[in-house]
């Protein structure tokens, strides 16, 4: 059960991406932005329950500890970058989706070369909170044009977001590679 949360939050991705998508080309209107909304609302929820219930139902596999992590960072990458190209992400705000998603890939590689050395890198609980922050704030930008017509100011509300999640971001990119390049530095001895 909870691989198949996690298989659906990667199946979710490329579904929000064709809404936004579909929005911008085709003009359909902002009904899709709720759409898209409501499916990476529900594939950001199994993030919280793939790992509650792997712990509680003693299910934890090798699968899920890789894939969870990728699954995150897909759908938030391929978010950012739809919402950058629909103009929801523009001028300085850009930088913002560049610090997270710069970090994502360096702390991703950084692990693949740790791992060759047989060295874990445990995600920290600011780790977590700042995936959740990246959540949030891209949840509300996904609203953008369509939630500024129900309630004033949620696409300013999510840029703002942006950059608190990018700031907690770049701090537990820094924090990785703290922790990783001890590691690093022994193997260049070696």
């Amino acid at each position: 059960m909870p691989n198949m949360l996690t298989y659906g939050r990667v199946v979710a991705v490329p579904l929000v991406a064709a809404c936004l998508f579909v929005q911008v080309i085709y003009e359909s209107g902002l009904w899709l932005r709720w759409v898209a909304l409501t499916i990476f609302i529900i594939a950001a929820i199994t993030d919280y329950f793939d790992g509650y219930l792997a712990r509680a139902l003693s299910q934890q596999s090798a699968i899920g500890r890789m894939l969870d992590p990728i699954a995150d960072k897909l759908l938030v990458g391929v978010v950012l970058l739809m919402l950058a190209a629909d103009g929801t992400i523009l001028g300085w705000s850009l930088w913002a989706a560049v610090v997270i998603l710069s970090r994502e890939i360096l702390v991703s590689g950084l692990r693949e070369f740790l791992a060759e050395l047989q060295v874990s890198v445990p995600v920290t609980q600011l780790a977590k909170w700042k995936t959740a922050l990246q959540l949030v704030a891209v949840g509300f930008l996904i609203a953008g044009p369509a939630g500024d017509q129900v309630i004033p100011f949620v696409t300013q509300v999510g840029i703002g977001l942006l950059w608190v999640a990018a700031l907690l971001t770049l701090y537990t990119g820094f924090d990785y590679f703290r922790a990783g390049v001890g590691h690093l530095i022994d193997e260049d001895e070696r």
